[in-house]
Order: C-alpha cells, then structure tokens, then sequence
C-alpha cells in the first residue's frame, strides 16, 4: 500500500513536540468533581491535583503554546487533530487545512484544549505517517532551528534537517 505524501508543518518539532506532551498530561485532567474540596488529601488519594481549574498552571501553559504559534501554524495543528481524531484522513489534508482557515480563525487554542483527547489524535496524527508512537522519552532534546519532527519505523522520533 502507497503512502500519502507527508504534508507540509511549519510547526517547528520542538513546540509540537511540546504541545504534544502538555496535551498529554492536560487531557489527564477532570472537571472538579469533589464537593468536599476542603477534605484531607490523603483521604481523598490526592484525586483534586488532577482536577481541570482555570487558573491550572498546565491549561495555560498549553494555552501559551498554542497562542504563540502563528496563525497558520494553528490552523496547521487544528487540522492535524482532525486527522489524528479520523475526521479526514491524509489524502484530505488540503481540505481539513481550508476547513480549520475557515472555521476557527478565533479561539483557536480554546477550540483544541476543548477536545477531550487532544493529546491522543495529536499523537495518533504522528503515528500515521511511520507506524510509530511518540513516548515522553522519545521526544528528546529539542531540534536545531529548520530541521523537521520524523518518526522512525519503530517510533522514535528523529530530527532531519
């Protein structure tokens, strides 16, 4: 079976790979739903530090990171969640590209943190291309300026320039 051609990123592979992992850890988090909020921790196992709150260090980091990418860059990663999630597949990137320009050209970064498994279909996105998956340690140190994020046959993910 031919591969679709890997479509254009201008998102640099460090901050992908970054959104990827605040994603990961973001999409941990619950809504409160401990109506005793002001009970012992430890009788609660210490449930309400996974607890989705506005003021959420990670929920802004993410936020940061999404909000500093230029626009098309977040286009660019509203369509790949769509990919990830199965809404379009990679022969339709053009079309899911068109559709993100389209429809979210506001809010972009509250759209995405408003997907509940975003940190799924961005690595899902990943692993289309090289049947791969990207582990936290496998993302290693950020690549050198204009090298691009590949994966390799067995996941691992390499830095090309």
């Amino acid at each position: 079976m031919a591969r679709t051609a890997k479509p254009h990123l201008d998102i640099p592979s460090d901050r992908l790979g970054f959104i990827v992992l605040k994603a990961r850890e973001f999409d941990m988090r619950e809504n409160d739903s401990d109506s005793d909020e002001g009970s012992n921790l430890a009788d609660d196992g210490n449930t309400d530090v996974l607890i989705d709150e506005f003021d959420d260090p990670v929920r802004e980091e993410l936020l940061g990171a999404i909000r500093e990418l230029p626009e098309e860059e977040r286009f660019q990663l509203v369509a790949l969640a769509w990919l990830g999630r199965g809404t379009y597949d990679l022969s339709e990137w053009r079309t899911a590209l068109e559709t993100a320009r389209s429809e979210h050209r506001k809010r972009t970064a509250e759209y995405l943190l408003g997907l509940p498994l975003l940190g799924d279909y961005l690595e899902d996105w990943l692993a289309m291309f090289d049947d791969g998956r990207a582990d936290d340690g496998e993302l290693g140190d950020a690549p050198e300026p204009g090298h691009t994020l590949r994966l390799s046959p067995r996941g691992k993910i390499k830095h090309r320039p």
